[in-house]
């Protein structure tokens, strides 16, 4: 066990922090989203439980959400243009201030490209930082599938890239926030996982975490010390 005051030097003297976006970064969960915006919400949310909860792989449970919900180009493009996601309270100075710091800031999601790279405009993230699953479509617009090659498209995928910035940009300490199971699990490679229950609280994320926090703000409260 660490202490929670080596967490926390940790966490002031990282290199790199990498942020799960879904119910972490934005209030919402964006396949959620799109499946309530596609009329398919209810068989869609029960599955996305059961991923959560360990209960299938995700790859699996990525395929059967996305051919229930069968997304268009066009409807991926209006659900942001007239639902966009939510941003968490305090998330927008974090980042700012990690920035100010020159710390990278990393956006690694089991969600769609299309929808992070939004998100990552709001807090100027560059789209270079931008980890996760691109949806692929036919010609006409009409859903054509998913890329299946992405790392965030299998269960281990956050930290399959973790490990790779690490090769990359020879990060020495880097940080997983999160409020799932996938985030706790890129720790290691990760350096340090702080679980984020602000937006919902999975028990089993609270109760293994050695840092769970419920507002960015303490940890604003840390870099200003």
């Amino acid at each position: 066990m660490v202490s929670h005051s080596e967490l926390r030097k940790l966490f002031c003297s990282a290199d790199a922090v990498c942020f799960d976006v879904d119910s972490t970064v934005i209030r919402e969960e964006g396949i959620d989203e799109l499946a309530k915006f596609c009329g398919v919400e209810d068989a869609v949310s029960e599955m996305t439980r059961r991923a959560m909860g360990g209960a299938m792989p995700f790859k699996a449970a990525l395929t059967e959400r996305l051919a229930l919900i069968q997304p268009s180009r066009e409807q991926v493009q209006r659900l942001i243009a007239e639902h966009p996601p939510h941003l968490t309270p305090g998330i927008r100075e974090l980042v700012s201030r990690l920035q100010e710091r020159n710390v990278q800031v990393f956006l690694i999601s089991g969600g769609f490209r299309s929808i992070v790279e939004h998100v990552a405009s709001k807090l100027n993230i560059p789209s270079t930082n931008v980890f996760a699953n691109r949806l692929k479509f036919y010609f006409n617009g009409e859903y054509a599938g998913f890329d299946e090659m992405q790392p965030t498209a299998e269960s281990g995928g956050k930290g399959k890239v973790i490990k790779l910035l690490k090769e990359k940009f020879h990060f020495k300490k880097v940080v997983m926030i999160g409020d799932g199971a996938t985030d706790m699990e890129a720790c290691p490679p990760a350096d340090v996982f702080i679980g984020f229950g602000g937006n919902v609280i999975r028990q089993q994320v609270k109760d293994n975490s050695e840092w769970y926090i419920t507002d960015f703000v303490e940890l604003l409260g840390e870099l200003e010390e």
